[in-house]
């Protein structure tokens, strides 16, 4: 296995293939070889079909053989290898959101972002590790393994997500798909030093994504820099009839927006909102703020404008999100019943009802996390409670995005830290509620539906990644990219390399 291979960015092994360099079952079998060596320790992955992948492989490499005989040209990403997050459903490969209760389940069909991964030609490296149904933060909650963050094997990678981030941070895959419905992207992004973006909603298609929180659920793009998101970003967003909420407009073309930024290094002009209610308090590591706000000298140095700016609703925003994605989840649940397709469990004694039935299958296949989701929400939707907590917290909802609403007008983009802390050890956060409010900074994109980015800003002072976050109106991501790949370059050039190139060295004898 070729390290400096695994360790190139997307764009440069796309560069590599469509020079002829390099072949795409070389690019997909160097990674295949990193997963061996180092997910038995990082436990990335669910699954992993090598030979599936590497007949995707070649395929990728004869399509651009014979393009290149007709001087044609192929999609840029054609031939690089990706991971897919266990949530999207792939046919012919096992797809179990990592609970228990669709274990072994083969879907016959291709969700519609995995649909364009495949008419792209890259090659699916394996369905990677996420908290069960993606309710949790830290992907301590799969029913099958709990997956460990690259710069340090004892700390979580964050959720729901964190297989897909630990599988880019960790070099196994370039380029990872994953899904953000109330920060399970950015926030995972944040703590492995990785980049992640969650789409406007609606950009880009649910269709195949197992269902969390319908309203809030948005799949989006994770890699190693703002270039590389952006380019499997053009390749995910796509309209969808199959999509009842997919956007006929949704903006592409974000990877040419990255390079001319990348060119320029220019924001003379752009308003930079920095949220007030989002810049510090209670929970916040020094080190997070630190890296913050040096951030934001960087950006003023590139011309940009920033001042403070006021959401006064977000003090609600996480009440109201632990409302309404329960009572989302409640509804989008209940159909695994043991009756159609998934585990089925009978009662061990007594009368074999459907009653009995469904109450055995959901009592063995649900883990403790999702069982607390469930039952929240489906109290919250009860009869005598519906107006008291879920309609009330659709209010809420509706004020937070009139408040973001208001700052666009004077704002181009909003900024925050990802995350108030760093990576903490397994364990630390039992309580679930302790583990909740560390969403504070990332739900409000999802109660909004705007578009939102979390990428390496530094190292804290416990040596750990910290995350900075920026946040866009609804369609305008190529915003995101355009801070995002200015302040990138700007910090890697302090840095003298990626921040990964700082991260400890996997033992792959020991892994």
């Amino acid at each position: 296995m070729t390290t400096s291979l695994i360790k190139a960015t997307a764009a440069e092994q796309a560069a590599a293939l469509a020079h002829g360099d390099l072949s795409a079952r070389e690019l997909t079998q160097a990674h295949l070889d990193r997963i061996e060596a180092v997910d038995g320790a990082v436990g990335a992955f669910l699954d992993v079909d090598a030979v599936k992948a590497l007949s995707d492989a070649d395929a990728a490499d004869a399509a651009r053989a014979e393009a290149r005989s007709q001087g044609r040209e192929v999609p840029e990403l054609t031939g690089v290898p990706v991971a897919v997050k266990d949530l999207f459903v792939t046919r012919g490969q096992a797809t179990t959101a990592a609970s228990k209760i669709l274990q072994g389940w083969i879907p016959p069909y291709d969700a519609t972002a995995v649909a364009n991964l495949r008419a792209t030609r890259m090659p699916i490296l394996g369905k990677t590790n996420l908290d069960e149904f993606a309710m949790g933060g830290s992907t301590e909650h799969s029913a099958f393994h709990r997956t460990a963050n690259p710069w340090d094997l004892g700390r979580i990678p964050g959720g729901s997500s964190g297989g897909s981030a630990a599988a880019v941070g960790a070099f196994e895959a370039p380029l990872a798909l994953g899904t953000d419905t109330g920060g399970s992207i950015r926030q995972p992004a944040a703590v492995t030093g990785t980049v992640g973006v969650k789409p406007t909603y609606g950009t880009v298609s649910r269709y195949g994504v197992i269902a969390m929180a319908s309203s809030l659920d948005t799949p989006g793009p994770m890699a190693r820099t703002v270039l590389d998101t952006a380019l499997l970003h053009d390749v995910m967003a796509s309209y969808d009839p199959l999509d009842s909420t997919s956007l006929s407009d949704a903006p592409r073309g974000m990877a040419e927006v990255v390079r001319a930024a990348q060119a320029g290094r220019d924001l003379t002009g752009l308003r930079v909102g920095v949220i007030a209610e989002l810049d510090g308090g209670e929970g916040y590591h020094s080190g997070v703020l630190d890296s913050f706000h040096a951030a934001l000298t960087l950006l003023e140095e590139a011309g940009a404008v920033i001042e403070t700016v006021s959401l006064p609703h977000l003090e609600y925003a996480l009440d109201a999100y632990y409302l309404i994605m329960p009572a989302e989840v409640s509804s989008n649940l209940a159909r695994y019943d043991g009756m159609r397709y998934g585990l089925r469990v009978e009662p061990t004694s007594g009368p074999v009802t459907a009653e009995t039935v469904m109450a055995a299958t959901r009592g063995a296949g649900f883990g403790d996390e999702a069982k607390r989701r469930i039952i929240l929400g489906t109290h919250v939707l009860s009869a005598g409670y519906y107006d008291a907590y879920y309609g009330s917290a659709q209010k809420v909802r509706t004020l937070v995005q009139r408040d973001f609403d208001a700052a666009w007008e004077r704002f181009d983009v909003l900024v925050s830290p990802t995350a108030p802390v760093t990576a903490y050890r397994f364990g630390e956060k039992d309580d679930p509620l302790a583990m909740y409010k560390l969403d504070v900074t990332t739900i409000p994109a999802n109660l909004a539906g705007i578009p939102g980015m979390s990428l390496p800003s530094g190292l804290s002072d416990d040596g750990l990644p910290v995350g900075f976050q920026v946040l866009a109106p609804q369609r305008a991501d190529d915003r995101l990219y355009r801070v995002g790949a200015v302040l990138e370059a700007t910090l890697e050039e302090s840095w003298g390399g990626h921040l990964l190139d700082r991260a400890p060295e996997l033992n792959e004898k020991e892994a």
